[in-house]
């Protein structure tokens, strides 16, 4: 039987989860698989022996790669570069899939012989209680590509969230960044853009634990100055690939939605006063002239408007209130 699909789930002082992680997998019909456990340098004293014992206890399903740490896209590119499926599927070694995944993608796999099958996902807030969300903006009954739905690229770039073909990475070159944040950024959007062809499943497959100690929930404000690099690596790509201004609605309002509104949000639910506000603003306006007049904007939820008219209006302050009072809320 050839390979099907490489499950590639990185490792870093995640213990407490990665059993958990690791049955969910196990949970499903494996027929095909194979999974990559991508210990990327450890620290807790625990993480790279109990990687060990789990693959032992699973072989030939299961093989584990101990590495130096090179972050979640160092670790993920590791996986990639081992993985002998024709389909990769991405997993953060905190987070759980359901029973019933690997049929479904499979299936979906080979039946439309897609480039990329995306589905939904379920918050986790880890007391057993699931919230289905939508991750994908074009949810349709038949296989299309980015150049005839661009609006696509609009989705949650989480790399988790679909199955991917193997050759995307290997024909492009395209990779995950090491040592950064918003590696999803500046690799998802690129292979939204070439694949050939891309089929959403309506399941909510994926599900992504909410802690506190997870990555985009980190109180590293600075870091988040990140943004900007990521969004001058994805810019760059796409005029490098002369597809620019075919997708300069949809680039801009990625950079509304992630530059703009999320990243300030992260900031000044912090420090109302930090200077990365006005670095931001600055950048949008530099890139995106007229972006007050994308033609996704109308498209904002009622919540993400009422955000973006306070930071056009430099309201921090008021939107910081607000945040932390539906925090409070919730």
């Amino acid at each position: 039987m050839s390979m099907e699909i490489s499950v590639i789930i990185p490792v870093y002082n995640t213990k407490a989860y990665l059993e958990a992680c690791l049955q969910s997998v196990l949970d499903n019909d494996c027929a095909g698989c194979e999974i990559i456990l991508v210990d990327d340098g450890s620290t807790d004293g625990e993480s790279p022996a109990l990687c060990d014992r789990l693959a032992q206890a699973h072989q030939p399903l299961v093989r584990v790669i101990h590495q130096p740490n090179q972050g979640l896209g160092g670790a993920r590119n590791t996986g990639l570069k081992a993985a002998q499926g024709e389909y990769l599927l991405f997993l953060d070694s905190d987070d759980t899939i359901a029973p019933e995944t690997l049929s479904l993608l499979k299936a979906a796999a080979a039946s439309t012989g897609a480039d990329i099958v995306a589905f939904n996902f379920c918050a986790d807030d880890g007391k057993g209680h699931l919230t289905p969300m939508t991750a994908n903006y074009v949810q349709a009954a038949v296989p299309f590509s980015a150049a005839n739905r661009p609006e696509f690229l609009l989705s949650l770039p989480s790399a988790g969230f679909r199955l991917w073909r193997k050759r995307l990475f290997m024909d492009s070159g395209v990779r995950y960044p090491s040592q950064v944040w918003y590696e999803d950024i500046r690799t998802s959007l690129k292979l939204f853009a070439l694949a050939g062809s891309i089929h959403t499943l309506p399941d909510h497959l994926y599900r992504y634990l909410a802690r506190q100690g997870s990555i985009m929930r980190s109180a590293k404000v600075d870091r988040n100055r990140e943004i900007i690099d990521a969004f001058d690596d994805l810019l760059g790509w796409f005029h490098r690939q002369g597809s620019y201004a075919q997708y300069a609605d949809v680039l801009c309002r990625l950079c509304i939605d992630h530059l703009y509104l999320a990243a300030s949000v992260r900031v000044l639910k912090v420090d109302p006063h930090h200077p990365l506000l006005a670095e931001f603003a600055g950048y949008l306006r530099e890139h995106f002239p007229a972006y007050r007049k994308n033609p996704y904007l109308g498209q904002l939820s009622k919540p993400r408007k009422l955000a973006f008219h306070l930071l056009e209006g430099r309201h921090y302050r008021l939107l910081a209130w607000l945040f932390r009072r539906r925090g409070a809320s919730e």
